[in-house]
């Protein structure tokens, strides 16, 4: 089954998101600073990394945005990892994907992945500049129906232009109902609108909301 990479690399001062920090990557030891604590010819590296949850692909859980939600310590796998996936095209037409652009697709215990095109602006000031969002009628239509996870190949998964005044109803709603969020997903052109499967797993860690994953699909070699 050929694997197909749906995430963003991580690179040292590379910003994912408007006035959030980028991350620092160096190292705690280098190769040629560990040469007199082993054998001759036998060196490591140790390497270190300085970033918010919020860098390259991430996955929200629902402590992100509820004090009382499950962190990401406590989500299970089976919301996580091999979900049948089925992807939403909605390139082209308006910012907000609509309740209307979903009628008809079985997404109950599906990976919902809307693919807006909004990628194609990664790493650039035009990432969040109008981008493309979820709707708040989306977002319910998507939890009535038993959504297991839902990601979208821009910036947000919510509206974040100044019209929206900070609302984020696509988070709310979602996480309220344990629906974990995928946000800055890329290449999602390359999968099938059915017959995918989706993983995007973060590290159990505690006490901590929104991690970075290397989200991937899988699709069926044809027959």
């Amino acid at each position: 089954m050929p694997f197909i990479e749906l995430n963003h690399v991580i690179r040292d001062g590379l910003n994912t998101y408007p006035g959030m920090p980028a991350p620092r990557i160096d190292q705690y030891l280098s190769h040629a600073e560990s040469r007199d604590r082993y054998a001759p010819g036998t060196e490591f590296t140790i390497d270190r990394i300085t970033m918010i949850g919020n860098t390259g692909t991430y996955l929200d859980s629902p402590l992100h945005r509820y004090a009382s939600g499950t962190d990401l310590a406590g989500l299970p796998l089976e919301r996580l990892a091999e979900l049948p996936a089925v992807v939403i095209r909605a390139s082209g037409g308006p910012r907000g994907v609509t309740a209307g652009q979903l009628a008809g697709v079985d997404v109950t215990g599906r990976a919902v992945l809307l693919h807006t095109g909004g990628d194609r602006h990664w790493a650039t000031k035009e990432y969040s500049v109008d981008a493309p969002y979820l709707t708040r009628e989306g977002a319910q239509d998507l939890v009535d129906r038993g959504a297991a996870l839902v990601g979208i190949d821009a910036v947000n998964i919510d509206d974040i232009s100044a019209a929206a005044r900070g609302e984020r109803p696509a988070h709310s709603l979602l996480l309220a109902a344990g629906i974990p969020i995928v946000e800055h997903l890329t290449n999602l052109a390359a999968l099938p609108e059915h017959g995918a499967r989706f993983t995007a797993v973060p590290p159990r860690i505690a006490g901590f909301g929104t991690f970075p994953v290397r989200a991937y699909a899988t699709v069926p070699a044809p027959r």
